[in-house]
């Protein structure tokens, strides 16, 4: 394929069609500034935006860089052949009614494919895009408005929906929006294309992706690891799911699982930086521009009011903050700064005392954000009053002492408005240029600080490539608990004694022989719990016979009673069609959905990043030893999930999910206690 260059910093355009689209896609070259040729087509028009225009592109006086294609979506096909056949560089497609509309229009994914073998080696974008915005180079091949204006370097967007990038653009918040492209349906070139020839050039200084679907996995990790080869961060916003990702499933974990863990777990194992709006992305942008990444969520923060210093306490608990507690030698150097009145913490209320003095602010900075505090951030509050309204040239003061602190500390710092409004675009770009981090609002703020010290993680690590699925061709069928726990037991798993039972009176008798107390369970049934179809503690074999006649059953399953255990964990697998097998880790039991306390990850998943995983549970202190009870076997649960990810990988082209709930978990071990396998009949 042809390089991307030549479409994102042309020197000649042509603009094919006659609508007041292509009338803007002129106006709109203008109004960035390109200097190059603009050379409108159309066969009955003589003059377009201006200027004259010519009736072919076989008329055009040279071979155009990049076309903006403006015409409708059959002759769109024809217009791409000739503009290939004749050299041009690349082209926006506008038109729709390809693969997005195949519902309505039943040749659109034929009319796609036809398409992309018209345009050959040439790159297109969309079909069904608005196209790209290059700033740094003055160029727009954009048929509606934008709010960029030129710059020598910041961050690029690329996304799918072409209205949400106009919104973006058209931000007050700072951000140094260098590039925006829209990908569209990506017939021939994707977002992963667009990022590697982004990423490539050294103007730009991160990349934020909007994500409705990721079509080409593989593509997508290149992408991910060019981006850390480079040391330049992703971050995406990701809307969306997939509704095969839980078509069919049986266990708990679909449930709780879906396309979006999947994703989050992608974009974790990465090293893709991961927010839920599009407020938090611009912030996020902003952050990964200055600074390249953060290197952790620990911050200080300082603000001149107890309610700010509370509310950044309160709401960066929420956000996955950490405020570490103030050395002795910062609570000496503020001491110094501010004097006997003030209380020092971290958050820190600094007070008005030393309002007006910037040296007092500068040495309050630098002491509380020291090198040696290793902060992968050190954040200012400050809301500038209503520009319109008042003079405010003491605010001014608090950005240079943030500058000087800096300066001699060597830690990255911010600003942070409580409200996004508290921090004018002129100072927001003021502060970049120095910089500084502009934060716009508290609480997009402090997610975007979260965001950025995750994606940063990774950046220097190569990514791991994910195991997916192969297409199977059997049937999937559940298999009997007795049939799953004899697959786990293969795989190296701990599972009770057992024994399958026909009758109730079978039952009782194997229930003897295993030794009381037991546990009774009816066979064939997925959620045995909700149907009344297992039963704890039976201590006789009376008791065994009486619960196995009263369940909802025609076979039955008598285990031993593990006992011991201080947690019960959820260990379970579903095959994602969208990011491959999706691990997910939680607790365990009947309460599991209710919960929904979980973490996922994508398999295969290191020891190390399951045992971090296990971390970040809530009911994780359960396996610790919570409040004096005894710890639970941590590296016997650790060989249990590695053993059900060997498994995943030995069935990858048969397995649909597997499901273990609960892991028993104790001093001794952990057994699986219960466990569903849907697998095709020929693994």
């Amino acid at each position: 394929m042809q390089p991307l260059s030549r479409l994102f910093s042309p020197t000649s355009i042509a603009i094919i069609g006659g609508g007041i689209w292509c009338e803007a896609v002129i106006r709109q070259c203008r109004a960035t500034g390109f200097t190059g040729e603009i050379w409108p087509v159309h066969p009955k028009k003589d003059r377009m935006g201006g200027l004259p225009t010519y009736p072919d592109l076989a008329a055009l006086p040279g071979r155009p860089d990049a076309a903006f294609i403006g015409v409708n979506r059959m002759l769109t096909v024809e217009v791409v052949r000739e503009l290939a056949q004749m050299g041009c560089g690349g082209a926006v497609c506008f038109a729709a009614g390809f693969s997005e509309a195949v519902s309505e229009l039943a040749d659109g994914a034929d009319l796609q494919a036809q398409l992309v073998e018209a345009a050959g080696a040439m790159r297109v974008l969309g079909p069904n895009c608005y196209g790209v915005v290059n700033a740094l180079d003055r160029m727009a091949l954009w048929p509606d408005r934008h709010g960029m204006t030129a710059l020598e370097s910041g961050v690029a967007v690329i996304g799918q929906s072409s209205n949400v990038l106009i919104n973006l653009t058209m931000q007050r918040r700072g951000l140094p929006l260098a590039v925006v492209a829209a990908a569209g349906n990506q017939a021939q070139t994707s977002m992963s294309d667009l990022g590697m020839a982004l990423l490539d050039d050294p103007r730009i200084t991160a990349l934020g992706l909007h994500i409705e679907g990721i079509g080409d996995l593989p593509a997508f990790e290149a992408l991910a690891e060019h981006a850390a080869l480079l040391g330049k961060p992703i971050v995406a916003l990701r809307v969306g799911t997939s509704e095969q990702a839980q078509a069919a499933a049986v266990s708990h974990t679909a449930s709780l699982t879906g396309s979006d863990a999947g994703a989050r777990a992608l974009f974790k194992r990465l090293g893709i930086a991961q927010v839920e709006s599009p407020t938090e992305l611009v912030e996020t942008l902003k952050i990964l521009h200055v600074t390249g990444g953060l290197s952790s969520a620990r911050i200080a923060s300082a603000s001149c009011s107890g309610g700010e210093a509370s509310l950044m306490a309160d709401m960066g608990e929420g956000a996955g903050i950490v405020y570490p507690a103030l050395t002795e030698g910062q609570k000496a150097r503020l001491r110094e700064a501010l004097g006997p009145k003030v209380a020092l913490a971290n958050p820190l209320d600094y007070n008005t005392y030393i309002w007006g003095d910037e040296a007092a602010l500068e040495a309050t900075f630098t002491a509380l954000c020291p090198a040696e505090a290793e902060l992968g951030l050190g954040c200012v509050v400050v809301d500038y009053p209503r520009t319109d309204r008042f003079e405010a040239p003491d605010y001014d003061q608090v950005l240079r002492a943030v500058t000087a602190t800096k300066a001699a500390t060597g830690t990255p710092m911010a600003l942070v408005s409580l409200m996004a409004e508290g921090l004018p675009e002129s100072v927001a770009q003021e502060a970049i240029e120095l910089g500084i981090v502009p934060l716009c609002g508290m609480s997009d703020a402090l997610a975007a600080i979260k965001a950025a010290s995750m994606g940063s993680g990774r950046a220097n690590s190569r990514p791991d490539r994910v195991t997916l699925p192969l297409n199977g061709h059997g049937t999937a069928r559940v298999f009997s608990e007795a049939e799953a726990k004899g697959v786990l037991a293969r795989a190296g798993l701990r599972v009770p004694k057992a024994f399958r039972a026909p009758t109730p009176q079978a039952a009782a008798e194997h229930a003897s022989a295993i030794g009381f107390p037991v546990v009774l369970k009816g066979e064939g049934i997925a959620h045995k719990t909700e149907a009344g179809a297992v039963v704890l503690g039976l201590g006789s074999a009376e008791a065994v016979y009486a619960a196995a006649n009263a369940m909802p059953a025609q076979s039955f399953l008598v285990e031993e009673m593990v006992t011991g255990t201080v947690a019960e964990l959820i260990v379970g697998v579903i095959r994602d069609p969208a990011h491959g097998y999706v691990l997910t880790l939680g607790l365990g039991g009947i309460l599991t959905e209710l919960i929904r306390d979980t973490a996922s990850l994508l398999v295969p998943a290191s020891r190390a990043d399951v045992a971090e995983a296990l971390g970040t549970l809530r009911t994780g202190a359960l396996l610790s030893g919570y409040r004096g009870r005894p710890a639970a076997d941590r590296e016997a649960v650790l060989d249990a999930v590695m053993a059900l990810q060997g498994l995943v990988q030995a069935h990858a082209d048969s397995l649909h999910e597997i499901e273990i709930n609960p892991l028993m978990c104790g001093p001794s071990g952990a057994v699986a206690a219960d466990a569903l396998i849907r697998m095709e009949d020929h693994a």
